[in-house]
């Protein structure tokens, strides 16, 4: 789990909930459907089905953190590169590999491929990961793009229904709290879930499209028969100067 996430949101919600001292007065069913249930509906008619369904699986990537560090998969492919190095490239074969892009190019060295075979596979690989994670982030933006407008919708609703009935004094304040509760929701919606969702999730693929691009460089180069030991330099330029320093004492 990813504990920034879990924090995060945690810490949020709960500072919000600590300035409430009437709880019941914060709940509104009409209203959460309208912001809630309206947005869903609005972004659906948006996007396909497919798009909607694809960014609920994305969704799990906020609270996972399964990103291979770069200088794991360096020292990885070091190996690698020595195993290939030593007893050839069918020597990789059953080689426990977790990370299913280095997995593919991996088999792809044992099957004989070629360097530009592999480099267009990864990469046309590497592409289609990036869109399917575009297209679930874009999915949250616009949430959170459509939640505040959904709750301005709601509060002017409110708004004219108590209106329309002015001349009970006393139903007034109830009616312009449930008026104003729509835009609590919708702010609520857009800023503490969706948006900061869309920028996790737009990280997260950076730093694996960033891991991707180290693989097929790390691949392409085994395959060219390069010498393992100059391999860790080849690819520091993926890591930081920190992790670079964490490289050399590996070495």
């Amino acid at each position: 789990m990813d504990l920034a996430t879990i924090v995060g949101l945690l810490g949020a919600f709960g500072l919000i909930a600590s300035s409430i001292s009437q709880p019941a007065a914060f709940v509104d069913v009409p209203s959460i459907l309208i912001v809630v249930a309206g947005s869903i509906s609005v972004v659906l008619f948006r996007s396909s089905l497919a798009e909607f369904l694809s960014a609920v699986s994305v969704l799990g990537k906020t609270f996972k953190n399964k990103i291979d560090k770069p200088e794991e998969l360096i020292l990885r492919l070091v190996e690698l590169a020595t195993i290939a190095r030593k007893d050839g490239m069918i020597a990789l074969e059953g080689q426990d590999i977790p990370n299913p892009f280095l997995a593919k190019g991996i088999s792809m060295l044992v099957d004989g491929s070629d360097g530009d075979t592999i480099k267009k596979s990864l990469n046309q690989d590497l592409a289609s990961m990036k869109s399917r994670h575009t297209k679930g982030a874009d999915i949250f933006s616009a949430m959170g793009e459509v939640a505040p407008a959904m709750g301005m919708i709601g509060t002017l609703i409110g708004l004219v229904q108590m209106l329309g009935n002015m001349s009970d004094p006393k139903a007034i304040g109830p009616a312009m709290a449930v008026a104003l509760l729509t835009t609590l929701y919708g702010a609520i919606l857009a800023n503490v879930i969706c948006l900061p969702v869309q920028m996790k999730l737009r990280n997260a693929s950076d730093f694996e499209a960033a891991n991707c691009t180290l693989i097929i460089e790390g691949v392409l180069f085994i395959q060219s028969g390069g010498n393992p030991r100059i391999l860790t330099d080849y690819l520091a330029a993926f890591v930081s100067p920190k992790a670079r320093k964490k490289l050399e004492a590996a070495a």
